[in-house]
């Protein structure tokens, strides 16, 4: 996709203000290959005047707490990604959609902080363990985000069991059903004889 700089943005948006022409009139006159993006653009020119139309040179981290919220607020009410991620200070709303689809794939787990950098191979790892004793079993982690994860964990984890109990219950209804099927059409071959 292109990027287009923030003098190019305005004059679009101020044209279409001025009622020069529609969205899509004015995509096929510059060549922006969608109407939808100038669209975006008067809408974030609306919300948040020249800002809006500025490309953002800081990375805005939101917290877990703050993701999971709006994914339960998208979910739970009927507002469309751009009206939500607007009210919220939002100014791109293709990043909420991004945390909507990858709570529906992931669960919450999707939504928190990703560690940085390379994993760790298994040559350091056998190595750090040569050198360390052996740990105080008597230590247990309890920290909030700790249980959190663990909680994540097990209800993942009872969404599997119940999901593959189903799948178990399926089949053998499936076999049963193919054995009766068997069974009454070796009937009627024996009486046909």
């Amino acid at each position: 996709m292109a990027k287009y700089s923030f003098e190019f943005k305005k004059k679009i948006v101020t044209e279409y203000l001025e009622g020069k022409d529609s969205s899509n009139g004015l995509a096929k006159k510059y060549g922006i290959p969608q109407g939808k993006m100038v669209r975006n653009w008067i809408s974030n020119y609306n919300e948040f005047g020249d800002d809006g139309l500025r490309r953002s040179r800081k990375k805005v981290k939101y917290s877990f707490e703050f993701k999971l919220h709006m994914v339960e607020l998208y979910l739970s009410s009927e507002v469309s990604y751009q009206d939500l991620a607007f009210s919220n200070g939002i100014s791109n709303h293709a990043i909420l959609t991004k945390w909507v689809n990858d709570f529906r794939i992931a669960g919450p787990d999707a939504l928190r902080p990703k560690k940085k950098g390379r994993k760790k191979s298994l040559n350091s790892i056998s190595k750090k363990n040569q050198v360390q004793s052996v740990p105080d079993l008597s230590t247990v982690d309890t920290s909030t985000e700790h249980v959190k994860q663990l909680e994540d964990e097990l209800l993942k984890l009872r969404i599997e069991n119940a999901y593959l109990k189903e799948l178990r219950r399926l089949r053998l209804e499936e076999e049963a059903l193919l054995k009766k099927q068997r069974e009454s059409s070796t009937a009627s071959e024996e009486t046909s004889n």
